[in-house]
């Protein structure tokens, strides 16, 4: 484990010494922890509310389920890498933007529940601007490369929250199962995510494993007090493969349930993600265009389309 750390870095005083073992551990599996953030007594709402939610009664949640067309609201049978997950999910995006808040579907009942969530997109979309900053200044202060970084930001109108409750057992009632997937060996089968880092809440329960590049899982275990970030596939793209887009899963729950909720912190819609010029020699992916990338990996996870999920190794220059 002492080969994998899992740094906890102070995002309000960061030192070099955050620095130097963030870089680290973003060439090594992506993880760290970020402290000092200021957001307790609101998480702590968070967390009432998104359990509040999951408790719900089923009409009320199939009332805001997801579909083909709009991969926002309840899901409880969503695929990773062609295996059905062991878990449910209530997925929103930027509630402040008419634009984006006219396609979210919120619970009849939940005025407190929109409330709360209001406040933390709001916050969770601040600080995902700060730990992308602390990234790129960690990978300054390791390579003393002076590069332009205005290309690798992200946007609050293209990211999400999403909730999640991983129960014990299967999620789908066992009269709606006909036809569907079977659960996969893990909860949360391995993957990464497709933008540029993930803000993640976890509770104390445990089960998130990351991959370290040599190939050994290695666990993020939960600290209280801490955010969990991962970092993504554009900053991998981004980064020309200095940094890693964490490769993750979660095992199944046995004695009880888990609840985590993931800020998913993604570029602009409009935006080409490509290597950094200069950053690290020759570019090793072609550019791609962001909104496609991300409109691939959501039909991937809502219906199975007889084909591997899609992946940044797609735009590899020599594959």
């Amino acid at each position: 484990m002492a080969d994998h750390l899992v740094p906890t870095v102070d995002i309000s005083a960061p030192t070099d010494s955050m620095l130097s073992a963030l870089d680290q551990a973003c060439i090594d599996h992506g993880f760290f922890l970020l402290s000092g953030h200021g957001l307790d007594e609101l998480i702590e709402r968070t967390w009432a509310v998104t359990e509040q939610f999951f408790a719900s009664d089923r009409e009320s949640k199939l009332a805001v389920m997801r579909d083909a067309d709009n991969p926002l609201g309840y899901f409880d049978r969503e695929l990773t890498k062609r295996k059905r997950d062991s878990k449910e999910v209530f997925d929103f995006t930027d509630p402040v933007d008419p634009r984006t808040d006219q396609h979210n579907r919120w619970p009849a009942y939940a005025h407190t529940f929109r409330g709360t969530l209001v406040e933390f997109y709001d916050a969770c979309s601040d600080l995902a601007v700060r730990a992308n900053e602390l990234v790129h200044r960690a990978l300054a202060f390791a390579t003393a490369s002076d590069f332009d970084a205005t290309s690798s930001l992200g946007s609050r109108t293209t990211s999400s929250v999403r909730l999640n409750h991983y129960p014990v057992g299967d999620p789908v009632p066992e009269g709606e199962r006909a036809g569907l997937h079977d659960l996969g060996e893990t909860a949360l089968g391995y993957h990464t995510d497709p933008g540029v880092l993930t803000l993640l809440l976890q509770d104390m329960t445990g089960g998130l494993q990351a991959q370290a590049v040599d190939g050994t899982w290695v666990d993020i275990e939960p600290t209280r007090g801490t955010i969990v970030v991962n970092l993504a596939d554009a900053m991998q793209v981004w980064t020309n493969d200095r940094y890693r887009a964490a490769v993750h899963r979660v095992i199944p729950m046995t004695a009880s349930d888990r609840y985590s909720i993931p800020y998913f912190f993604n570029p602009p819609r409009d935006a080409v993600v490509e290597p950094i010029p200069g950053l690290a020699g020759d570019a090793k992916y072609a550019g791609f265009r962001w909104r496609d990338y991300m409109r691939a990996r959501t039909d991937d996870n809502f219906a199975d389309a007889g084909a591997e999920d899609a992946q940044i190794t797609d735009y590899l220059l020599t594959p």
